[in-house]
């Protein structure tokens, strides 16, 4: 007799657990909804921060896919909701590099790698957007071609020129 009790409580469960199944498939919902997203980097991003790393010296560090709301903060004295419009601006954006003093993580150089994507008119909204915030905090904006090879040399002399622009005593994230 107890074995049929523990075969109708078997085919109970399974029951309840096909009609919970069939619910989350409906719905769209499976759980917890993530997976690995894609490389971090592209090919020619990968190939870029090898020379990047090199061209800013050990006195420097290198940090790749930086929000722009992790460099800028919106104003005080907003109305919540011009401050609300001013954030939701910056908060889905991020740079290629930043550059930061070794010593202090302070941010030093804002580096963006160029490639045809940035030929498009929304692309060219949005480093609009990111050229004005960082002219907006005094923070060098560094955009390089993307090619085939860079020369460790060309883009050492790029990083100190946009560096050696910024307003004495200004540093970001300090």
């Amino acid at each position: 007799m107890s074995w049929i009790l523990l075969l109708v409580l078997a085919l109970v469960v399974l029951v309840v657990l096909a009609a919970a199944k069939g619910k989350a498939d409906r719905s769209g919902s499976i759980g917890f909804p993530y997976q690995p997203a894609k490389p971090l980097f592209s090919a020619a991003e990968r190939s870029f921060l090898g020379v990047l790393d090199q061209a800013v010296g050990s006195e420097h560090r290198v940090f790749g896919k930086v929000r722009v709301a992790d460099l800028a903060a919106v104003k005080p004295g907003l109305g919540n909701s011009a401050r609300q419009s001013a954030l939701n601006r910056i908060a889905a954006k991020h740079v290629d590099f930043v550059v930061c003093r070794s010593g202090d993580l302070s941010v030093v150089c804002v580096v963006e790698l160029n490639d045809k994507s940035h030929a498009g008119q929304r692309a060219m909204v949005r480093d609009e957007l990111v050229g004005n915030v960082c002219r907006a905090i005094n923070l060098p904006l560094l955009a390089i071609p993307a090619k085939a090879a860079y020369s460790l040399q060309d883009v050492r002399a790029q990083f100190l020129a946009a560096v050696e622009r910024t307003p004495a005593g200004v540093r970001v994230g300090s």
